[in-house]
């Protein structure tokens, strides 16, 4: 019993940065995922890294325990905000793409997050779920939430790293790499149907018996539909990239603690 008592505070650390890591983590925080499997993925994935590496650092029940269960907390935030973040890329992209195609104000359910989300975002979201999967990339989220005591400790610096401004410069940096790679992404079929209304603006100024409100809607979709077809080949080496990326920017999270 007093062993036990002398483990339970550490246990709880990291269980705290584990759980709230799941809470935001993508496929992991998806609200069709139970929640009583998201508790206990996050107690038995805290149980085998706290009896990996954590018994070797105990952790006192003092007065600051308190601050350290909410540095922990943030700390796990932290590291599922910068995953969610590059998975709501293909959203971004979706919905530069839906504004141009007119889709922009058919938004849907997006069962996955329980916001709405654009129509083509939502399937981009759902093809890029599936292939994070078939790459094994959540046993890399996994990986790194266990591999994160290694670099952020339990008597980490984060007030201190949010103080000083480099934990908000980094997540300001990180949102406007994401932002730019949501833009590249749909920068094709945006500046595709851009030409297609310069187009179209060019027949009504040609021929002004045509109803260009009638015929463009339908004419700027099948073109849309049309890339999307050529296009959808190359995403995998997009999402690919994309998922390096963000194993990269975790990493320079851990190395924002770590001095390097």
């Amino acid at each position: 019993m007093e062993w036990v008592l002398q483990a339970l505070p550490g246990f709880l650390l990291f269980f705290c940065r584990i759980s709230s890591f799941f809470v935001i983590a993508p496929v992991f925080a998806a609200r069709n995922v139970p929640m009583q499997f998201k508790v206990g993925l996050s107690f038995f994935v805290a149980f085998i890294t706290f009896f990996s590496i954590g018994l070797a650092t105990p952790v006192a029940m003092d007065s600051l325990y308190i601050l350290s269960v909410f540095r922990e907390v943030l700390v796990g935030l932290s590291l599922g905000f910068i995953a969610y973040m590059f998975f709501q890329v293909v959203q971004i992209a979706g919905a530069f793409i839906d504004l141009q195609m007119g889709f922009g104000i058919a938004n849907v359910i997006d069962p996955l997050t329980g916001a709405q989300s654009p129509i083509l975002g939502n399937l981009k979201y759902m093809i890029a779920t599936l292939l994070f999967l078939s790459f094994n990339g959540h046993h890399y989220l996994l990986e790194g939430i266990m591999r994160s005591y290694e670099w952020i400790p339990l008597n980490n610096d984060l007030f201190v790293k949010n103080y000083n401004g480099q934990l908000s410069d980094f997540m300001l940096k990180t949102f406007s790499q994401v932002f730019a790679i949501s833009f590249q992404m749909a920068t094709p079929l945006v500046v595709a149907l851009f030409l297609t209304d310069v187009g179209l603006g060019l027949l009504a100024r040609v021929a002004p018996q045509f109803n260009i409100f009638v015929i463009g809607i339908p004419v700027k979709i099948i073109v849309g539909f049309i890339l999307l077809l050529l296009l959808f080949p190359g995403y995998e080496l997009i999402y690919k990239e994309k998922f390096s990326t963000m194993l990269e920017t975790m990493a320079k999270f851990f190395g924002l603690f770590a001095g390097s």
